[in-house]
């Protein structure tokens, strides 16, 4: 399977992509009987690679782009995006209708996130490119439409893990409870006397530190569930420290 012929081409592929590969076809080398036309992008995405997953590809020591039409005994080394991925500015993110917990962490942690449970794919492209956010999904199709500028694939099947690799891969800054979990507004702080009105008799007398969001309104305070939030941010802190 390693030795390529002058009729054909040789992709290598990285270790961190196999999980890309179907099943039956899951080595590290793939054949490419050359057509003439298709480029090596479109090689790299039909073995089941999302392009948004690759990082730089070479024919022996020679860096050479997804439009590069294969030639005959080429040997292509395809790596794995590398980590942190370099982005032109700090990180924005839009999320699919699937990943509503990784979301709420993410504005947990103040990641600017939006997050739509009913809005389709063609509408997260056009709403990706508009605001300039990294488009995060687990649909490998998704990742494929030509239109969209830039995405990536979560890994992981557990919000945790989820959390784990952005983090990872994009290094966003952290600012935790500076964000709404509900719509993604900025909290500011807020005098208790102003929500005391919003507020139960429990919580108004248990506590004295409150924060409001500017867009939706959401008046937030330390409370019963603070500890399983406080673990989230600490986990994520170390996973960001590296």
């Amino acid at each position: 399977m390693g030795v390529v012929t002058e009729r054909d081409a040789l992709l290598r592929i990285a270790p961190e992509l196999m999980m890309f590969l179907p099943a039956s076809r899951r080595t590290s080398t793939r054949r490419i009987a050359l057509d003439g036309s298709s480029t090596l992008g479109h090689h790299v995405e039909s073995a089941g690679v999302p392009l948004t997953e690759v990082g730089p590809m070479t024919v022996g020591d020679r860096g050479v782009p997804p439009s590069y039409q294969l030639r005959p005994g080429d040997v292509v080394d395809v790596r794995a995006v590398p980590r942190p991925q370099p982005l032109p500015a700090e990180p924005r993110f839009l999320l699919d209708v699937h990943l509503g917990t990784l979301a709420r962490r993410l504005r947990l942690l103040g990641i600017d996130t939006a997050y739509h449970n009913d809005m389709d794919d063609p509408s997260l492209v056009v709403q990706a490119n508009e605001e300039r956010r990294v488009l995060l999904t687990q649909d490998r199709g998704l990742l494929r439409r030509r239109a969209l500028w830039l995405g990536a694939y979560v890994r992981g099947s557990r919000a945790p893990d989820q959390l784990r690799d952005l983090l990872e891969r994009f290094s966003p800054p952290l600012r935790p409870w500076t964000r709404c979990t509900a719509c993604n507004g900025e909290l500011v702080t807020v005098a208790k006397r102003d929500v005391e009105p919003m507020l139960r008799d429990g919580t108004r007398k248990g506590y004295d530190a409150y924060g409001r969001c500017r867009v939706c309104g959401q008046v937030y305070w330390h409370g019963a569930h603070s500890n399983d939030l406080e673990e989230i941010v600490r986990s994520a802190r170390l996973w960001a420290a590296g």
